[in-house]
């Protein structure tokens, strides 16, 4: 019997309507249109503007859009792993619900949570279930409604992130394509320079830490920054060398969207030609979680089955990783 490998079947996605452009945040916060491009290139991001509705809501969307793509019966899913930095509520895992409003009531779900790394982390939780062979189709979610953690008069983060969602399914394989190999890493000395202090069970909620604005992300950006570009092109540099990948052999680089600068910098360091990197950043801004799976729901229709895929992500913790997927469709 070939050897079970986990390879992405189906993609899905949702962004919310309302668009936060960099013309309106020079109404909120003091900066401009020239200096955000320059510095993140980013153009405008996703809001989530409904009443009541949470992360839950943008990831619903975009397992509801991969179930119609792929004509596929929530029943027959086995696992949802909820990739999320921004749960509905902090007990009652928001994975748990989101199966049950698809109908996927067959399947067990659970969340999954490590900041932007969060989607790079579950695509291999996802293959080790299915590798595992007790397990036939895996949805893996990715959604964040960063606007509920975003304090909109900090100029150094309320520019960088919007709300957004993506999924995608994974199934066995024995042709060989799917996940290939995986490098994934994690440093606790990143929790002082991008974390939200207050809310958990070291500082809980009080009068005072909503006066001080501790529920919302604060980042240390240069210290984040510095990390993020040597993290993320170390490890999807090792990975091309352990598989024996030259740049000619890599098809397409899928970075997490944080900064356009990261991403240029992981595609030279991999020396990955302009036209291989997959960019959305400008739409969308820094989607957390969701990110990955965004960029192949914008880019499905170029991917050729049996191309190379190098993943790549950094995020709060610190945990940063690169993942080496086939193609399969």
């Amino acid at each position: 019997m070939n050897k079970i490998t986990a390879a992405i079947t189906a993609i899905g996605s949702y962004v919310p309507e309302y668009v936060l452009s960099n013309q309106v945040l020079e109404t909120l916060v003091d900066t401009n249109d020239e200096w955000i491009t320059s510095r993140t290139g980013i153009k405008e991001r996703r809001l989530l503007k409904e009443d009541g509705e949470g992360t839950s809501f943008l990831a619903i969307k975009a397992a509801q859009n991969l179930l119609e793509k792929a004509k596929l019966d929530p029943k027959e899913i086995d696992l949802i792993i909820m990739a999320t930095t921004t749960p509905d509520m902090p007990v009652a895992a928001t994975g748990v619900y989101v199966a049950t409003q698809i109908g996927a009531t067959n399947a067990f779900a659970y969340d999954l949570q490590a900041a932007c790394s969060s989607f790079l982390f579950g695509m291999s939780t996802a293959s080790a279930f299915i590798q595992s062979g007790k397990y036939k189709k895996v949805l893996l979610i990715g959604a964040d409604k960063m606007s509920s953690i975003i304090d909109y008069t900090d100029r150094a983060t309320c520019i960088i992130f919007g709300d957004g969602a993506g999924c995608a399914l994974f199934e066995p394989n024995y042709e060989g394509l799917g996940l290939q190999d995986e490098i994934l890493r994690s440093d606790g000395i990143g929790r002082e320079f991008l974390k939200i202090e207050a809310g958990g069970s070291i500082m809980p909620p009080s009068e005072e830490t909503i006066k001080n604005k501790q529920h919302y992300v604060f980042q240390d950006g240069k210290t984040v920054f510095k990390h993020a570009v040597s993290g993320m092109a170390d490890v999807s540099e090792k990975i091309m060398e352990r598989n024996n990948l030259s740049h000619e052999d890599v098809n397409w680089l899928v970075a997490h969207q944080a900064n356009k600068r990261i991403i240029d910098a992981t595609a030279s360091r991999m020396n990955v030609d302009e036209s291989k990197v997959l960019v959305n950043i400008h739409k969308y801004g820094n989607t957390t979680s969701a990110t990955l799976p965004l960029l192949l729901a914008d880019f499905e229709n170029k991917f050729k089955k049996g191309d190379n895929l190098i993943f790549a992500a950094f995020g709060g913790g610190f945990t940063w990783g690169s993942i080496y997927l086939k193609w399969a469709y």
